[in-house]
């Protein structure tokens, strides 16, 4: 009987969950190239990651900066075209680490990290893309700004601290119909001219992508749950 690789089974699920994407996008009639697809490949090995990209996924997402730094610096060596991305809560003290590996930024969401990332920034003198994250369901226990917050959230990042904000996230109640919080995010990024939009996982890309998400962030269903 034929044995499948941990290897060829990434690259079977990219190859559904980017089937998928581009059904959604064709239902929404957006642009082929309208989303970015972010693997997610927290807690999994750097050779998942090199296994995704050998067959051509370039965008990854990593919630810790630690796990990040271990793990994505020897793999930008072959692949120099990989993008990272930070998609977990991100403390201050992190902040200046955080600077140095990622591409992108997606958990700004309140001042003292706005203040640790703009000195990290001037130090390290590079700038990784920055987005927003809202609490769109205003859950206590969850990370970023609150929704009556975030629009003088986003204005103090470009007026008093300097930030060039690029978009937005949201991670919606788990138990709730997601479509309200992305038609929502959606507004305020497009009142404020944001053009990422950062939104959509496993269980609701396809919904994200119809109300305009840019970037969906897939993990389970590329690397398979891990405990």
């Amino acid at each position: 009987m034929e044995r499948h690789s941990p290897s060829s089974g990434i690259a079977a699920n990219l190859a559904r969950i980017k089937a998928r994407i581009a059904e959604a996008v064709a239902r929404a009639n957006r642009p082929p190239d309208a989303v970015t697809l972010v693997a997610v490949s927290k807690t999994n090995p750097a050779e998942a990651v090199a296994a995704a990209l050998a067959v051509g996924q370039m965008v990854f997402g990593e919630n810790r900066v630690q796990e990040a730094a271990g793990k994505f610096p020897g793999l930008r060596a072959d692949w120099p075209a990989l993008r990272l991305h930070l998609i977990g809560g991100l403390q201050t003290n992190k902040a200046r680490d955080a600077v140095r590996v990622a591409d992108v930024i997606e958990s700004l969401d309140r001042p003292k990290l706005a203040v640790a990332i703009a000195e990290a920034i001037a130090r390290e003198g590079r700038t990784p893309a920055l987005l927003v994250q809202v609490n769109t369901g205003d859950e206590p226990q969850k990370a970023g700004v609150p929704q009556a917050e975030a629009e003088d959230f986003l204005r103090a990042c470009r007026d008093d601290w300097g930030l060039a904000v690029q978009g937005l996230m949201c991670i919606p109640p788990a138990e709730a119909d997601p479509r309200p919080h992305f038609l929502y995010l959606a507004e305020l990024a497009a009142r404020h001219a944001l053009p990422v939009l950062s939104m959509g996982m496993s269980a609701d890309f396809e919904a994200a992508i119809g109300c305009g998400a840019t970037h969906v962030r897939v993990g389970s269903a590329i690397f398979g749950a891990r405990g």
